[in-house]
């Protein structure tokens, strides 16, 4: 009888992309995703982008990516290309845009990595940095 084996969360992930592989898909890792979103955000000049580790914090996503727009529409223009862009990757939210660009702070949630676009205001007074102070920075572009 031969010892019962019991996947890893890891070992899991390194399956199911091989099956997607194996199905013509190939998705992007969490890693890879983060620094995705944020070249992104960089690319519709988000300030201040912020990308925290939450692997070993929380269970709740890999990452957060969080930026700062400084105009509504800046921040519809993150928000698309973020959209279009994944999208070609085969990636979709798991729900529409939370927030809206007018309000301050609006949030997509691609599960592994939960992007959130603030405007300066809103994203001083809610502070996620320092909530989420036991979570490594790891990037942070000016």
């Amino acid at each position: 009888m031969q010892p019962m084996t019991i996947p890893t969360e890891r070992s899991s992930e390194a399956a199911a992309q091989k099956q997607d592989h194996l199905a013509g898909e190939v998705k992007l890792n969490p890693t890879d995703l983060a620094h995705k979103i944020v070249d992104l955000a960089e690319e519709k000049q988000a300030v201040d982008i912020t990308l925290l580790d939450l692997r070993e914090v929380s269970m709740l996503a890999d990452y957060f990516v969080i930026c700062t727009s400084e105009s509504s529409r800046q921040t519809a223009a993150i928000l698309d290309s973020m959209a279009i862009e994944l999208k070609k990757d085969g990636l979709l939210p798991l729900h529409p845009a939370e927030g809206d660009p007018g309000a301050g702070w609006t949030l997509l949630d691609y599960a592994d990595v939960v992007v959130h676009v603030f405007d300066a205001p809103t994203r001083s007074f809610y502070n996620l940095e320092q909530l989420w102070k036991d979570a490594p920075v790891v990037l942070k572009i000016q």
